[in-house]
Order: C-alpha cells, then sequence, then structure tokens
C-alpha cells in the first residue's frame, strides 16, 4: 500500500512524514544500525579512554565515534545525522579538540611543565594519575578526528553533481 506524498505516518520514534520515510536504507538496515549505532559510539568511547594500555588511542576511537554517525547517514539519510549532530555542534567539537590538544600540549611540555608536576608526587602503581597527560591528549585527539570526518563526510555528501556540459 503506498502512501501519499504528504501523508503522516505513526512510528516508533513519533510522527514522520512519508517523505522521511522513504529516506534511507531498507528497513533491515534502519533496524541494524538502530542496535549498533550506541554500541559503537560506546566502543569509540572506550577505545579513546583506554589509549594509554591498548592500541589505539584518541584517534581509533575518534574513527569508530565517526564511524557510528556515518552509519545514520548511510541507513537513515542526511538529515537524520543532522539531528543527532548539527554541523555547527560537529565544526565545534572539532575546534575544540585542536584548541585542547595545543594547550595541553603547552602546558604538559618540558621538564617541568604544570601537569606533569600535578601527577608526579600523587601517582601510584596501576592508578589513572601515574600516566600524566596521555589520557586528556587521547580525549582531545577523539573529539578532533570524530568530529571532523563526521563534517567532511556530510560535506561531501551535500555536494550536487555538476551536469555534464559537453
Amino acid at each position: 500500500m503506498k502512501n501519499k506524498p504528504n501523508q503522516q505516518i505513526k512510528s516508533k520514534t513519533g510522527i514522520i512524514d512519508n517523505d522521511q520515510a522513504e529516506q534511507g536504507m531498507s528497513i533491515i538496515v534502519k533496524t541494524v544500525t538502530r542496535l549498533t549505532v550506541g554500541v559503537l559510539f560506546v566502543y569509540g568511547i572506550n577505545v579513546a579512554l583506554h589509549g594509554h594500555i591498548i592500541p589505539g588511542g584518541g584517534f581509533a576511537g575518534g574513527a569508530i565515534i565517526a564511524l557510528s554517525l556515518l552509519n545514520l547517514v548511510l541507513a537513515f539519510g542526511k538529515d537524520a545525522a543532522l539531528e543527532k549532530l548539527s554541523q555547527t555542534w560537529a565544526i565545534i567539537f572539532t575546534t575544540l579538540g585542536l584548541l585542547l590538544f595545543m594547550v595541553i600540549g603547552l602546558f604538559g611540555s618540558g621538564n617541568n611543565s604544570i601537569l606533569e608536576s600535578l601527577f608526579q608526587d600523587k601517582g601510584e602503581l596501576l592508578s589513572l594519575l601515574m600516566i600524566g597527560s596521555i589520557p586528556l591528549l587521547n580525549i582531545a585527539v577523539c573529539l578532533q578526528v570524530g568530529a571532523g570526518i563526521f563534517v567532511i563526510f556530510i560535506y561531501l555528501v551535500s555536494l550536487k553533481p555538476e551536469a555534464d556540459k559537453s
């Protein structure tokens, strides 16, 4: 049964227009995406926060977080992903990650740096404080990479192909 163009459809997430329901991929892909987006997002945060003890870190965690958002774009369309994270906020997160990395780098450089002196006397074996500024740098890189990949992908999806002029 085909729906009329201006008809509204009631779904589990609320009432949506028929045009929004037809965006994206099949119902199977949308269902799998709904189930995996949160898991991917949390896994990306986990990789970023544990980057000082496992391979990966901020870059890998940010790439995984961006992948969760890109799954939303591919399954539901660009507009559904932009409802979760707008372009403006993604650019703010990218810039914030870069500025945070630079500030940590400036304060964390040198033998008598501010960050190292904060953690030097308080560190205990196998505690989080003994690792210095590495987790903070991982968080900064995660913000920058995750939001940056999302912004680049959204801009690429937004491009309209030019008509062949020949």
